[in-house]
């Protein structure tokens, strides 16, 4: 029996009415978190395409000042990083029952047991995930299927790096316990096969991704099918978390700290 096959049926098949209830919880937590971003990702490509400027064009800031006072911007990004973390939460809390948070977070993988092989683990994976990825941006670019996308929209205050730090914690955390780690658990246990699963998972982290244009998002697909493949084989999504944070520091921060002329020069500004 391989690892992914124990994943598929360490869990006895749920009756009808275990079946609806976690179908329901799979919509709420969907439509609380990135399943509601991912309806408006394509509502922003719609608009996207649809307006007179060439998508290639255009531009999308995903760390954006909030306001041009910055004792009241450093809050926003705060209250924002932190009332985002809630459907996190609410999954781990979802995912605790019935014996648990400690239980849960130890089935997950999302625990500190394992650090230096975590850390080692996810800084190889986002190797192998960061220069992949840079090539479809440069791809899609070049063919007009991407948007240009500012990592970061923050004046240089002395918070700004910190933020910044906090947001790619807070993007891999959202990303790999929902989408991957819980959305995986929930699907399984309502009996839908590996291969679905997997697919259901990396079609949605795409969507959520489809405002910086359809050939981000395809890329996002196929680091959705990594990733999930990486946790269904290794159990752990400490991995994933640790690789998508390396992942979003080095595009946060690199793109706060190179200068604005460089950055032109490169195309990237």
């Amino acid at each position: 029996m391989t690892a992914t096959d124990a994943v598929v049926t360490e869990v006895a098949p749920p009756g009808s009415r275990e079946r609806r209830r976690l179908t329901a919880e799979i919509w709420i937590v969907l439509g609380l978190s990135l399943g509601q971003a991912a309806v408006y990702a394509i509502v922003r490509l719609i608009d996207r395409l649809t307006r007179v400027e060439a998508l290639g064009d255009q531009t999308a800031t995903i760390n954006p000042t909030q306001s041009p006072r910055p004792w009241l911007d450093l809050t926003y990004q705060l209250l924002g990083i932190g009332f985002g973390l809630m459907p996190v939460i609410l999954a781990l809390f979802l995912l605790s029952a019935p014996r648990g948070l400690r239980d849960a977070l130890r089935r997950i993988g999302l625990d500190a047991t394992r650090p230096l092989r975590d850390l080692l683990a996810g800084a190889g994976l986002a190797a192998a995930i960061g220069i992949p990825g840079l090539a479809v941006y440069a791809i899609g670019r070049a063919l007009g299927l991407s948007v240009h996308i500012a990592a970061s929209g923050l004046t240089d205050y002395w918070w700004t790096i910190p933020v910044l730090v906090l947001s790619a914690i807070y993007n891999a955390l959202l990303e790999e316990v929902v989408v991957v780690a819980w959305l995986l658990d929930r699907l399984h246990r309502i009996g839908w096969a590996t291969p679905v699963a997997v697919a259901t998972s990396s079609l949605l982290r795409g969507a959520y991704h489809l405002y910086q244009g359809p050939a981000m998002a395809v890329g996002n697909v196929l680091m959705g099918v990594v990733f999930s493949l990486v946790y269904l084989r290794w159990r752990r999504v400490m991995p994933l978390v640790v690789a998508h944070t390396l992942l979003d520091v080095v595009s946060f921060v690199g793109y706060a700290l190179i200068p604005a002329s460089l950055l032109a020069s490169l195309g990237l500004a």
